[in-house]
């Protein structure tokens, strides 16, 4: 098997698991394909107990043939077919009771959960009862339920009003590896790619390990890109759909509100959202936005002006593979070669400008970390000014503790980045429209975020910090 590419805060917190001197409840939850499956099955490798996994868009006999055939494939004897979960984990109770040994850890893994709860079945009240009434008593248990649906994990089991209410001893979301990540991992998979290349592979695929593992290291990353998604038939083009069927039991809502989003650079607020998809602005499409959020496709940003203000979030999609298939992919024809002829295109730049700007927003960590402030206190937002014409919006503020403003300008250049007067001119607007609208007393610098760094020229000395590419690998 492949070797665990970080993670390693996540490691540590399993292997800590198995240490401890009490049952364990552990919820997994991350967006489709980021690896939990894989993280758990390399952490514990053949220690399981008891392991199965629910049918995604399987039908209740679907599940209950899945859960029958992993009692058989680890020698439990089924005295007869389940006819609803409670029964279910009483049989699994009951083989475990006759077989598990104290002196061992009985690890037991409930993967995709959520496929489980097919026609409503009520599978969360089945697990409640089985950690209740059995497995929280035994010492040496370890439950583990993991699904990529988040918002179904979220609402019935984090939140859970019933049985599960306060019952997890561990809760932990897994998101898509950083830059620093994917660099390893292509390293570790032989290809021979500068972090120019690595960064463009992000664009397309974000942090996603099983996206990553389709390339293939004897093609260039462009021929990658027509291989995977502009041939025939490739499995690609049908995965955004197969995303949103997994995480959302009815996805055309959320895919409608994704698409709407991909149209705006800056992001849109609930406002905005409600205009574009004449809807109105109610609870629901606010639940919807943070289940979206909780699954790592859209991202929230607080917007300050005098105060932080929720209601005033800008939401963008930061998940990198539905932002590329929507520009992209997601039309009615496309040649078969689509990428190799339209690289370095005024569209193929806009969208790299988007996407880089995207990346960095996922990467203020590392910003952090390169401006030697990672010790501060800060708040991070984005900033849209209220009355300024034409309009001002600075997707990244980070306002510290210290009495220091950065203002942070992205630009993303194959090349070092040169800044001319009319730049400038418009970089320092927006940070004096920020400080007049927002009443901000911190001295203000200017920040810029460019992949080679910035070149020397006459308006170059009023930057006060530059953060490259090669820091976002931190």
């Amino acid at each position: 098997m492949d070797n665990i590419i970080g993670r390693n805060a996540e490691i540590s917190r399993l292997n800590a698991l198995c240490e401890s001197p009490r049952a364990e409840f552990l919820a997994l939850f991350g967006r489709r394909r980021v690896g939990k499956t894989f993280l758990i099955n390399q952490v514990f490798k053949n220690q399981f107990a008891f392991k199965m996994t629910g049918v995604i868009e399987g039908t209740l006999k679907d599940q209950f043939t899945a859960f029958s055939d992993a009692m058989e494939e680890f020698g439990y004897d089924l005295p007869e077919k389940p006819k609803d979960w409670m029964s279910a984990f009483v049989m699994l109770k009951n083989a475990l009771k006759k077989t598990a040994k104290r002196e061992e850890r009985c690890i037991i893994f409930i993967d995709e959960l959520p496929a489980l709860d097919a026609e409503n079945s009520n599978v969360a009240g089945a697990v409640g009862y089985f950690w209740n009434n059995w497995a929280s008593l035994q010492d040496n248990v370890i439950l583990i339920i993991c699904g990529s649906a988040t918002s179904w994990m979220i609402t019935n089991v984090i939140d859970n009003k019933g049985g599960l209410h306060d019952r997890l001893t561990e809760e932990m979301p897994l998101h898509p590896f950083t830059l620093r990540e994917v660099e390893e991992y292509l390293n570790e998979h032989q290809f021979v790619w500068n972090r120019q290349m690595a960064l463009q592979a992000y664009m397309v695929f974000g942090g996603i390990p099983y996206y990553l593992s389709l390339l293939d290291n004897s093609e260039s990353f462009v021929q990658n890109i027509d291989r995977l998604f502009f041939s025939r038939d490739t499995k690609m083009r049908r995965e955004f759909r197969r995303l949103f069927n997994t995480l959302y039991k009815h996805p055309d809502r959320y895919i409608d509100i994704v698409k709407a989003l991909s149209k705006s650079r800056h992001g849109m607020t609930r406002e905005q959202l409600t205009t574009e998809l004449k809807c109105a602005n109610n609870g629901h499409l606010g639940n919807k936005l943070e289940d979206l959020v909780h699954c790592d496709l859209v991202r929230k940003n607080i917007v300050r002006e005098k105060e932080i203000k929720s209601k005033d979030a800008i939401y963008q999609i930061c998940d990198f593979f539905s932002l590329f298939y929507l520009t992209f992919v997601d039309r009615a024809e496309v040649e078969t070669e689509y990428w190799s002829h339209h690289i370095n295109t005024p569209e193929v730049n806009t969208w790299m400008g988007l996407a880089f700007e995207r990346i960095c927003l996922a990467h203020i960590p590392q910003i952090k970390r390169a401006l030697r402030i990672d010790g501060i206190s800060t708040l991070n937002y984005s900033w849209r000014s209220k009355t300024a014409k034409p309009a001002v919006q600075i997707d990244l503020i980070i306002e510290r503790a210290d009495k220091i403003v950065n203002v942070c300008e992205v630009k993303y250049s194959q090349d070092e980045y040169e800044l001319d007067k009319e730049e400038y001119e418009k970089i320092n607007r927006r940070r004096n429209t920020f400080i007049k609208e927002t009443g901000l007393r911190h001295a203000s610098w200017l920040t810029l975020i460019t992949t080679e760094g910035l070149a020397k020229g006459m308006y170059s000395g009023m930057i006060q910090n530059v953060v490259k590419l090669e820091d976002l690998f931190g």
